[in-house]
């Protein structure tokens, strides 16, 4: 399971290795250069910054490794600098720390594991591509030769954009495993079969690692533009299965004839198509597409709605049934607020910030809302009360809410599905937009004719949740064009509450 990226695995030029110290202000070198002389042992660029080196991209961090004394180099490093943040890294037995300097992240760390030489430390590392190194002395000094310290022949996997594990890297730390992934994510490598192997028999490890770093490396793999692949082979291997094991029921759940595919596989297809409605929103809703970039600046919103798409069926498996009332029938009652609060729980458990369970669970729960419009609108046109019912529930995610309904119909191939459901959607999305701005905000610019001191205070009405339902409902009436002044808005209320509760002093 290779893929070739059109590299060869052989040489590589110690020139543009060395000009990558241009990347960074030349008194971060000269002050590295101190800490190595002061140390008076060699220190070696490791990891990630030869990789991305080697791959000619300029990384904001540099990774070094020392035999010992790791937090004392990030110490001295600050006092030469004059300048800089320290942060210890690591359990508080390890020697390892993190220096920040305007904006850059220098990290130290001592030989992992009783490594005694910079050779058996690498091999200690997580994947062969994050086993090379560089002598700092070499670096810096352009009379010494430059080797590369490739242990592990990962010149030739990154070369060939392979993924192939370090000896006992997965059974050392677990949450490796989904590091691979979050590589793949990045850089578009593949896990060799080898490793993938490795993973089917070692997942059930992580069930040691804590939910900070599980949760970690799935965001960072959502936040990437290959999460659909990454996620689908994670489902292959089962490992996805280990950190969301509700998604497992889904598959192999049937769907009625709207569906060609599972549960389960129908909402990865989802999430597929969500990726390439992120990419060109236009194309999907080409009537409307002004407002859907300032949408989509939104700080991690893109990662909020791939979750929604993935687990936009979470709770089909729980209210599945196969109704002999209606010919054998395959129905998913109420499967949007259930999956709601299935998101919800999983949110808390993968440790989201609130706004973002609450937006992706939210959106969930709502998912199927724009198709039952579409039946509303095809049958008897759009009242704007629809239109303020649905705006007031999605508030500031109405737009991410139709991308989460283009990727569920766009998911579903099923014969029975209507024709030119994505059409549709896109002439309805347009409809709500233009009524909001023609008729639901203005009428709702300005201030409430009747606030809930308003019903205390003319009839009497002890507060409670009632309030923000008669609220709501006058809200409608006004944007209807029922009630324009505050007269008529009290006049409505009191016809509302004799209707409910006979006459109104």
């Amino acid at each position: 399971m290779e893929k070739e990226r059109g590299e060869g695995d052989g040489g590589w030029d110690t020139g543009v290795l060395r000009s990558h110290r241009d990347d960074y202000p030349a008194q971060l070198f000269a002050a590295l250069t101190k800490v190595s002389e002061e140390l008076g042992r060699e220190m070696y660029l490791v990891g990630g910054t030869v990789r991305d080196w080697l791959l000619e991209i300029a990384p904001n961090d540099l990774d070094f490794t020392v035999d010992c004394d790791a937090v004392h180099c990030c110490r001295t490093l600050i006092r030469v600098l004059a300048g800089g943040t320290f942060v210890p890294l690591g359990a508080a037995e390890e020697d390892a720390g993190r220096v920040v300097w305007r904006g850059l992240i220098i990290d130290f760390s001592s030989f992992r594991e009783g490594a005694g030489t910079i050779e058996e430390d690498l091999c200690l590392r997580d994947f062969t591509i994050n086993a090379m190194g560089l002598a700092f002395s070499a670096f810096v000094d352009e009379a010494l030769p430059l080797l590369l310290i490739d242990p592990l022949n990962g010149r030739q996997d990154l070369g060939q954009g392979i993924l192939r594990v370090c000896p006992r890297a997965f059974v050392s730390d677990p949450l490796r495993m989904l590091r691979g992934y979050r590589l793949w994510a990045r850089f578009g490598f593949v896990l060799e079969d080898e490793t993938l192997a490795a993973i089917r028999e070692h997942g059930h490890l992580l069930s040691r690692v804590s939910v900070e770093r599980i949760s970690y490396e799935m965001n960072l793999i959502m936040g990437s533009a290959r999460a659909h692949e990454v996620i689908a082979a994670m489902a292959e291997s089962g490992l996805l299965f280990l950190v969301i094991p509700e998604l497992q029921q889904g598959v192999g759940l049937e769907q009625p004839e709207s569906h060609h595919l599972d549960v389960f596989h129908h909402g990865l297809a989802a999430l597929g198509y969500m990726e390439k409605i992120l990419a060109t929103p236009e194309l999907f809703y080409p009537e409307c597409q002004e407002m859907l970039r300032d949408y989509l600046a939104q700080p991690g919103i893109r990662e909020v709605l791939k979750w929604s798409a993935l687990l936009h069926d979470l709770g089909k498996p729980s209210t599945h049934e196969i109704r002999e009332d209606k010919g054998g029938r395959i129905t998913f009652y109420n499967h949007d607020e259930v999956g709601r609060e299935l998101v919800q729980h999983l949110g808390r458990e993968l440790r989201w910030s609130n706004d973002n369970r609450d937006r992706a669970a939210a959106l969930v729960g709502m998912h199927m809302h724009p198709f039952h419009l579409c039946n509303v609108r095809r049958k008897q046109g759009l009242s704007k009360k629809a239109c303020l019912k649905l705006c007031r529930r999605a508030g500031d995610d109405l737009i991410g809410l139709f991308f989460l309904a283009m990727a569920d119909s766009l998911a579903g191939k099923g014969e029975m599905k209507p024709e030119a459901m994505e059409e549709e959607l896109d002439h309805l999305l347009c409809e709500i937009l233009e009524i909001y701005n023609k008729d639901i905000a203005p009428a709702l610019s300005g201030p409430r004719f009747i606030t809930g001191k308003d019903l205390i205070e003319h009839f009497s009405l002890q507060p409670g949740p009632y309030f923000s339902q008669i609220l709501d409902e006058l809200q409608e009436a006004q944007v209807e064009g029922d009630v324009s002044n505050r007269a008529e808005a009290l006049l409505w209320v009191r016809n509302y509450l004799k209707r409910f509760q006979g006459p109104v002093e």
